[in-house]
């Protein structure tokens, strides 16, 4: 008899349920944050499976083979299917990202509100909210507390911060 034979004639009902109940534990794992019960039960019956069905070293390693093959393919169709197929428009994967575009200060638009006059619709401590030309603007001091109310200052804009002062002391 040749190797596979030989092998697929090793494998018991026992055996083989463990591999396919450990396959099924470790690829629903795949859709669970963590090691959770289903991946340490799906590695307890797949090392299960490899002792029952392992006559020699070689049956082992043939059986651990097949197991990391079938979880690799299982990983990357999981994988693929979370960033382009059917479940990447699910409600479980995170459709929304940041990009550099998103989170620039640096286009003309913004730069133009560099001094120019707000008012504050929160109290700045020294972080909070501000309404300049129209438009609310999440803003930031140099570390003073500034009041609700009171009229700001854009001094400038620093990567993802736009720096504001109290009006009066902008003028100084």
């Amino acid at each position: 008899m040749d190797f596979m034979s030989a092998y697929l004639a090793g494998w018991s009902v026992l055996s083989l349920m463990c591999l396919i109940i450990g396959l099924g534990l470790m690829i629903a794992e795949m859709f669970t944050p963590g090691l959770g019960l289903m991946g340490t039960f799906g590695i307890i019956a797949l090392i299960a499976a490899i002792v029952l069905s392992a006559h020699s070293l070689l049956d082992a390693i043939f059986t651990l083979a097949i197991i990391f093959v079938v979880l690799f393919i299982a990983g990357f169709i999981v994988y693929r299917s979370f960033t382009k197929g059917r479940l990447a428009n699910s409600s479980i994967v995170l459709s929304d990202r940041i990009d550099s575009a998103s989170t620039s200060l640096d286009d003309a638009e913004i730069q133009g509100i560099v001094g120019k006059e707000g008012i504050t619709t929160t109290a700045l401590r020294p972080s909070g909210n501000a309404e300049i030309d129209g438009k609310r603007y999440d803003v930031v001091t140099s570390g003073e507390f500034i009041q609700k109310d009171t009229r700001i200052t854009v001094e400038r804009i620093d990567g993802l911060k736009i720096l504001v002062k109290r009006a009066e002391d902008a003028k100084e």
